[in-house]
C-alpha cells in the first residue's frame, strides 16, 4: 500500500502538525475543563513506587524477592526494577534508534502509517482516531514482536539498523517478562510455570511513543488515564518525565531512574489473580520544553488463550470474580471502548 500524502493543511501525525511551531493547542486536543491534568495535585516522590533489585532472583535470595514482587503487584500494581538483565546498550539502542525514527523525514515515517488496528505493523498517532472524540499528544509506532521472525521483516527499515537493534531489545525483554510471570506465580503460591501457561501461546506487542513538546500542556494528556489490557508492561522511559500512576486517591511521578525500568500488572493478570492483584490506573502528561520517547512493552496472551482465575486462587472467601473469556474478545471491547474509561473489566463479571 502506498503511504498517504500529507499537505500542509492536514498533517497525520502530530509531531509533523508540531514541526510548523504551532503556538496554541488545536481544538482537537483539547479535553474539557472537567478532565484535565491537575498539575498540581501531583506527588513528585519517586520513593512512592517500590524499587526491586532482581539480582537475588537467580540465587538464594528468589523467595524473599518473589516476595517483593507479590507485595508490589498486591499493594501498588506497578515497581521499578533494577539489576534486570538487560544490557545498557541493548536500552541505549534502543532509545536512540527510537529517536532517530521519529526525526526521520515525514515522508520516510509515513511509509509505516495506518489507521487499521489489526495491522501488526503500524504508525499512527493518539490512541484510536475512527473513534475519539479529543485526541491525544501523542504518536507512535506499534509493532508486534513475538514470534520474532514473524514480524521483523515488516518493521521500518529506516533507520539501517532498526530491526536488529529493535529486535535484540525485543527479545531480551521477552527473558524478563518470563522471569517476573513467573515470580508473579509463586507469589501467588502457584506452580512456577501458571502464568506463563495461562496465556496460551502468549503474545508481545510494543509501542514507541513520541510525545512532542506541547504549547498548552495544560489542556490535554500524551494519555489520559487508563489501566492496561495484557498480562504484565515493561516501560523504557528516556530522561523525560511524564508517566504518572494514581496511588491512594493521588497521582505521583514516575519520574525516569538511570538503568531502571518500569513494570506494570495489566488486566489479565487481575482476573488470573482473581483481583489479588489489580492493574492501576496510570497516564501521561506532556511539557513544553522538551519531547519524551517511551518504549512500553506489552506481554500478552495469545488472541484464543481462554482467561480464567486459577483454581489455587478461588475458595469460599473468594469465589470467582469473572466469566472465562479469550483474551480477543476482550481486547476487542477495549479498543472500541478506546481510552474513554479506565478499564472494561466490569463488562466481565459474573455479577
Amino acid at each position: 500500500m502506498s503511504s498517504p500524502m500529507a499537505t500542509d493543511s492536514t498533517k497525520f501525525l502530530l509531531s509533523d502538525l508540531v514541526s510548523s511551531h504551532i503556538k496554541y493547542v488545536p481544538s482537537k486536543y483539547i479535553r474539557p475543563e472537567s478532565d484535565r491534568p491537575d498539575q498540581f495535585n501531583v506527588e513528585k516522590s519517586n520513593a512512592a513506587i517500590p524499587v526491586i533489585d532482581l539480582q537475588g532472583l537467580a540465587g538464594a535470595n528468589r523467595p524473599q524477592v518473589v516476595e517483593e514482587i507479590g507485595l508490589a503487584c498486591q499493594n501498588d500494581g506497578f515497581f521499578q526494577v533494577k539489576n534486570h538483565g538487560i544490557p545498557m546498550d541493548v536500552i541505549e539502542g534502543m532509545l536512540h534508534v527510537a529517536k532517530e525514527f521519529f526525526h526521520l523525514p515525514e515522508s520516510e515515517r509515513l511509509k509505516s502509517y495506518s489507521d487499521d488496528p489489526k495491522k501488526t505493523t503500524r504508525l499512527s498517532t493518539s490512541f484510536n482516531v475512527k473513534t475519539e472524540k479529543v485526541s491525544n499528544w501523542r504518536d507512535y509506532l506499534r509493532l508486534h514482536c513475538y514470534p520474532l521472525e514473524n514480524f521483523a521483516d515488516e518493521w521500518p527499515s529506516n533507520p539501517v539498523y532498526f530491526r536488529q537493534v529493535v529486535g535484540e531489545y525485543c527479545k531480551n525483554v521477552r527473558e524478563l517478562a518470563l522471569k517476573l510471570l513467573e515470580a508473579i506465580s509463586e507469589s501467588l503460591g502457584l506452580e512456577r510455570d501458571y502464568m506463563v501457561k495461562a496465556l496460551g501461546k502468549q503474545a508481545q506487542h510494543m509501542a514507541i511513543n513520541y510525545y512532542p513538546p506541547c504549547p498548552q500542556p495544560e489542556l490535554t494528556y500524551g494519555l489520559p488515564g487508563h489501566k492496561d489490557p495484557n498480562a504484565i508492561t515493561i516501560l523504557l522511559q528516556d530522561g523525560v518525565s511524564g508517566l504518572q500512576v494514581l496511588r491512594n486517591g493521588k497521582w505521583v511521578a514516575v519520574d525516569p531512574v538511570p538503568a531502571t525500568l518500569v513494570i506494570n500488572i495489566g488486566d489479565m493478570i487481575q482476573v488470573l489473580s482473581n483481583d489479588r492483584f489489580k492493574s492501576v490506573l496510570h497516564r501521561v502528561v506532556v511539557n513544553n520544553t522538551s519531547e519524551r520517547i517511551s518504549v512500553p512493552t506489552f506481554y500478552c496472551p495469545s488472541p484464543n488463550a481462554l482467561i480464567k482465575q486459577a483454581e489455587a486462587v478461588v475458595d469460599e472467601e473468594h469465589p470467582s470474580i469473572y466469566r472465562s473469556f479469550t483474551y480477543a474478545e476482550y481486547y476487542e471491547k477495549f479498543w472500541n471502548q478506546g481510552l474513554q474509561s479506565a478499564s472494561c473489566l466490569d463488562m466481565f463479571k459474573l455479577t
